[in-house]
């Protein structure tokens, strides 16, 4: 094990304190950690580090997750430091009894130094944040967001290709539940000259807010229902699940989506050589196990380094403390 200020040090770090939706990180937040991310990355092939042994993460999950979860409690451990958890929170923790979220934060404040929330309500991390004196991180709020899923497709983004500014991506499958691909556009749109191309059933067409806020900063965008006619510009394909949980009871509509998109053999040949496919996992039928063996099938990596940019982000709030 080695110290991170052997590296650059804890000390020189941004700062960050809640993370709570893509908006919040502009351009030089977004390099800063990045490079803290590369750093990570050495640091986990050394064994990491102690740095924050005196330091307690809570991961509060209302909803199920394995690489969120997992990946930040990993990233904790990595840093030396310790995990208290519950993976199903709205069961197995005093919301059971009827407790508010707010003083379930209020409670978590005196017993760690950080706190990872996944919920199933849209904006309940920042109903945390709001009464949290430590970090929150969003690990997925509902169908809102999922900042740190977007941030690592960035970095995903980035090691593979060599650039953001420039490229051509699209999102396919369902994006009107899909937090990933509304932080990702959110992201996206800071760089120069993106160019989205949406790629969903009527039914899980991007929403409106996603749209009206590309459209006032100007980015270009697309939206089709022929993957086909996407697949030869793409530089990225960020594939989804159609998630049948967010369904309900819309049994119909939901076999109406499934199943639409998949990539499969024919899709990689239709696909630029240097293009790469993404997924955030899980996946169900809509990656063919037989891509997995092409390099341009990214999202193995892509789960990977989930790691280190949590282990960044980590080191980045508690810096604060």
């Amino acid at each position: 094990m080695v110290r991170i200020a052997n590296r650059g040090g804890p000390q020189a770090l941004m700062k960050l304190h809640h993370v709570i939706e893509a908006q919040q990180f502009d351009l030089p937040t977004l390099d800063e950690l990045f490079k803290v991310t590369e750093k990570m990355e050495k640091l986990v092939a050394e064994g990491g580090a102690l740095d924050y042994q005196k330091c307690v993460m809570a991961t509060l999950f209302y909803e199920p997750s394995t690489r969120t979860r997992f990946s930040f409690e990993t990233a904790m451990h990595r840093l030396g430091g310790r995990v208290i958890s519950t993976e199903n929170a709205a069961e197995f923790s005093s919301v059971a009894k009827g407790e508010t979220l707010e003083d379930t934060i209020r409670v978590m404040n005196g017993y760690a130094d950080v706190i990872e929330m996944r919920h199933y309500e849209v904006r309940a991390a920042k109903r945390a944040s709001a009464v949290s004196r430590i970090p929150v991180i969003n690990a997925g709020d509902g169908v809102g967001q999922h900042p740190t899923q977007a941030l690592l497709d960035l970095y995903t983004i980035r090691k593979e290709i060599g650039a953001i500014d420039g490229l051509r991506i699209a999102m396919v499958g369902d994006l009107a539940q899909g937090r990933t691909v509304r932080s990702l556009a959110y992201l996206l749109s800071k760089f120069r000259d993106i160019k989205m191309h949406f790629v969903a059933p009527p039914l899980l067409k991007m929403k409106e807010d996603i749209l009206d806020y590309l459209r006032e900063h100007k980015v270009w965008f697309t939206e089709g229902v022929s993957l086909e006619e996407v697949l030869p510009q793409a530089d990225v394909v960020y594939q989804t699940r159609v998630q049948k949980e967010r369904f309900g009871d819309r049994t119909a509509d939901y076999e109406k989506c499934r199943g639409v998109y998949v990539i499969n053999r024919a899709s990689l040949r239709l696909m630029k050589p240097n293009a790469i496919v993404m997924h955030p996992l899980p996946r169900l039928d809509e990656i063919s196990m037989e891509v997995d063996e092409d390099p341009r099938a990214a999202y193995f990596r892509q789960a990977q380094n989930g790691l280190y940019v949590r282990m960044a982000l980590l080191t980045m709030v508690l810096n604060r403390r």
